[in-house]
């Protein structure tokens, strides 16, 4: 076999780097990549998962550009596995497939009150304020004092985008409609809310450093979190981010409480217990945990409960099954052997694999997902003998399916085209990008005159 036809589904960083890997590894035959993203944009949780005021993905996207403007694959947006095509379909015309669909739900939180109005997971408010194009524009923010559950990267930045102040992300990619939401906010008190201590935290010094930088918002930490035990000296002496983190967190013990005219305080040890109210969210109760001397913490038996009109669930990201594929709903991934997708019973499942979140679970930063697809693609290579027999491996095959179909399935170029719309809106307003949000607006701008 001279080429191999390799479909990706999901155009994130995980996608786009197993493309390149494979593109760039030692093989015995040529490669052509099709590249299936169910939204008409590619870059995934880099492009709608993110703040918009971290200016640093902004190297990421610039190195998944290069990727794409290569030639060497070709991009298919607006295109959904499972209803626009299909495993049959992919068999017809691939060799293989790699999944790359990422993580973008919420991990469930069994907490009572968990359902109360005003109860939010965080995977659903970054999807409104980065513009996701399949999420309601507006957004309930009516509360005044607001508690965020998780101390991961995602929960630092929930806390951020809800205490900062909109004029100061006027600059930066944010949307019209999220600036003018975030404007009619009342929110005075942001309360973040970790079960473990300052040393045992999942978020990174920059993510943390970025609290205290805020105009016109104090950061407030208590002295009670601060008694550390031995397990959490050694994690300073061993880790060198802890050692930043507690090195930011000592400077700001050291500052007087200001009079800025917005707090962000972080609780540690703090347990959450309940949810409190009837119908809206009217409180959070937690109990108060201490070390347990092995690197864990157990309850004190100390409740305190804390006033807020809001709640927000930022404990982790959690993957969606996928049609006429194996998931393990545990763990929220397509269960693999380094990337081979495994049927229930616990075989190989020829010409399927995986990479990403969707198989490893949502951890880890972008330089982890390339090694992840890195030995997902060696699989890949080393299984020519059990690849799929396409009947139809010609790339026009492809495209006059989804035309058969009536899928109105957006390229490079069409993203070349949305990608350059967002420049220019952006800078008749002073600020590098605007966002098109609504999807038939990007799709209009994609297609242009080839639809």
């Amino acid at each position: 076999m001279s080429t191999l036809r390799l479909a990706i589904v999901g155009a994130g960083p995980a996608g786009i780097y197993a493309a390149d890997i494979l593109l760039k590894h030692e093989r015995s035959f040529d490669v052509s990549i099709d590249l299936f993203e169910r939204l008409p944009a590619p870059y995934g949780l880099v492009r709608y998962g993110v703040a918009p005021d971290h200016p640093r993905i902004k190297g990421i996207v610039t190195a998944l550009r290069e990727v794409l403007d290569t030639g060497q694959i070709r991009l298919f947006g607006n295109v959904t596995y499972g209803e626009d095509i299909t495993l049959e379909d992919l068999k017809k015309h691939y060799h293989a497939v790699i999944f790359s669909t990422g993580a973008i739900s919420d991990q469930e939180l069994d907490l009572p009150g968990v359902h109360l109005q005003g109860s939010y997971g965080a995977a659903d408010f970054v999807s409104w304020y980065d513009g996701h194009p399949d999420v309601p524009r507006s957004w309930p923010l009516e509360a005044k004092s607001v508690a965020v559950i998780g101390n991961g990267n995602v929960a630092l930045d929930v806390a951020r985008m809800l205490a900062k102040h909109p004029q100061d992300l006027e600059p930066t990619e944010v949307p019209d409609n999220v600036l003018q939401g975030l404007e009619s906010s009342p929110a005075s008190d942001i309360h973040v809310f970790g079960r473990r201590g300052p040393m045992q935290v999942k978020f990174t010094p920059l993510e943390l450093r970025e609290l205290g930088e805020m105009r016109d918002v104090d950061v407030i930490i208590h002295e009670e979190d601060f008694a550390l035990d031995e397990a959490s000296q050694r994690a300073i002496e061993s880790n060198k981010q802890l050692f930043v983190i507690n090195k930011i967190f000592t400077q700001w013990r050291e500052r007087e409480a200001g009079t800025a005219s917005r707090r962000l305080h972080l609780h540690f040890y703090a347990k959450p217990l309940e949810i409190t109210g009837t119908v809206v969210v009217e409180g959070f109760r937690y109990e108060r945990t201490e070390p347990d001397g092995a690197g864990g913490v157990r309850g004190t038996g100390e409740i305190r409960n804390i006033e807020v009109q809001a709640v927000y669930r930022a404990i982790g990201y959690f993957g969606t099954p996928l049609p006429e594929i194996p998931f393990d709903t545990r763990h929220g991934v397509i269960p693999n052997h380094e990337g081979q997708v495994m049927r229930d019973d616990n075989t190989v499942m020829p010409g399927v694999y995986a990479t990403g979140w969707i198989k490893r679970g949502p951890v880890g930063l972008i330089g982890h997902t390339k090694s992840d697809a890195m030995e997902t693609i060696q699989h890949l290579v080393k299984d020519q003998a059990s690849w799929w027999s396409p009947s139809q491996p010609s790339e026009d095959s492809v495209v006059e399916l989804l035309k058969s179909r009536g899928v109105a399935y957006t390229n490079l170029e069409g993203w070349h085209r949305l990608d350059a719309k967002e420049l220019e809106l952006g800078a008749a307003r002073g600020r590098e990008r605007l966002k098109v949000v609504p999807r038939e607006d990007m799709l209009e701008v994609s297609l242009g005159d080839s639809h």
